[in-house]
């Protein structure tokens, strides 16, 4: 195991590799640490894939290698103790893109798409792309918690056939639903007989060892009928770049469905994507659970740091390596190109529908994050009152 954490230690200088995070900055010293994307090699595994991959030499079209949607199934049955055919999955290139379609599958359906605000900024515009009304719920804060708010949900006006989309793990604050938190919100949807799109890619990233990913379809069969579950390896195992990602659809017209609003528009993912993430799955939990270590304990000493940075109240994260910041009592307009101003790069949470917010990306070296921090310490002291 000790390759894995020098890995995480050591990660490859990602400046002028066509890096969409880096290149953000690129020449101007500022600490990118806003989108979400690992700076870590992916798996030894995934490695030796594509280096067999690329002697190899072709790059043509690919399809799914033999066994990769039933190696899907076994390991939702153990993961997540989710048992699915592996007829259900549909394979997609990205998690964006799955969004826009399951939004053009329900148009004519759904009379609005429902979510939970502050969220990863897709959400809020995928259902306007195709003139479906959205209707925002804010998540409520319990106990420096980011959780459901059923009062607003049992308040809301709806519609037979309405589309409910999850974030779940919830990007950006971090939280995992509970079995509670799910089984109510299945029996709100199921009641007023709305669809539910479930956006599951950071399902593999939980940071506790005491809690575990459910995905809603595996606690209701009606809910499952109505569900459309969405995951990939991509955040993970650090693969986004390749494209690989599924969709699990039990309802077989639903599936069709879907598979007809995506036809024309949506490719399936390349053949390397394909070959990439297969590996992944076969034989890189060893290092998914190192991984998991190394963002744990890069999330406690952020947390450990930023409580103690005047005007700013960070969250902890249960699962992804996406750290929510609340920024409001800094004495700054802008938080983000304050800090941005002052050598670190977040995400702003105006694109998550959160003003004053911010998002910081763990998913770095231990010695990057420490520099980061201190640039934000430093720049904090500049506005406290002396």
């Amino acid at each position: 195991m000790n390759e894995f954490i020098a890995d995480f230690d050591n990660p490859p200088i990602r400046i002028g590799t066509s890096s969409l995070k880096w290149g953000r900055y690129e020449g101007s010293g500022v600490i990118p640490l806003w989108v979400a994307d690992m700076d870590f090699k992916s798996p030894p595994c995934v490695l030796n894939q594509a280096k067999i991959s690329a002697e190899h030499g072709n790059f043509g079209y690919g399809r799914p290698p033999t066994g990769f949607a039933e190696r899907i199934a076994q390991r939702s049955e153990k993961l997540y103790k989710w048992k699915i055919d592996p007829s259900w999955v549909v394979w997609l290139p990205g998690m964006v893109c799955a969004l826009n379609v399951t939004c053009r599958t329900l148009l004519g359906e759904s009379s609005q798409a429902i979510i939970q605000t502050p969220i990863y900024p897709p959400f809020l515009s995928a259902s306007r792309n195709f003139g479906m009304p959205l209707a925002k719920v804010p998540l409520v804060l319990k106990k420096n918690r980011f959780t459901i708010d059923f009062d607003a949900l049992s308040e809301l006006k709806t519609n037979a056939g309405d589309l409910f989309m999850l974030c779940h793990p919830h990007n950006p604050v971090g939280t995992l639903f509970t079995e509670n938190e799910l089984r109510l919100l299945i029996e709100w949807s199921l009641k007023r007989n709305l669809y539910l799109c479930s956006d599951e890619i950071h399902c593999d990233l939980v940071l506790e060892k005491e809690l575990r990913h459910i995905p809603p379809a595996s606690l209701d069969q009606e809910i499952a009928e109505r569900t459309i579950t969405l995951m990939a390896p991509s955040k993970t195992f650090n693969i986004a770049g390749f494209g690989c990602s599924f969709a699990v659809i039990q309802n077989p017209a639903l599936r069709v469905k879907f598979k007809k609003a995506a036809k024309g528009i949506v490719p399936d993912p390349p053949a390397m994507g394909f070959l990439l993430a297969d590996a992944a799955y076969r034989e890189g939990e060893p290092w998914r659970m190192e991984l998991l270590k190394y963002l744990k304990g890069n999330r406690d000493f952020a947390m450990t740091q930023l409580s103690r940075m005047d005007g700013l109240l960070p969250h902890s994260p249960q699962a992804t390596y996406l750290l929510w910041i609340d920024a409001r009592s800094l004495p700054t307009s802008n938080p983000h190109q304050f800090f941005e101003e002052n050598g670190v790069g977040l995400s702003d949470g105006r694109d998550f529908d959160a003003p004053g917010f911010l998002r910081l990306n763990l998913g770095c070296s231990r010695k990057l994050l420490k520099v980061a921090l201190s640039r934000m310490k430093s720049a904090c002291q500049k506005l406290s009152p002396q």
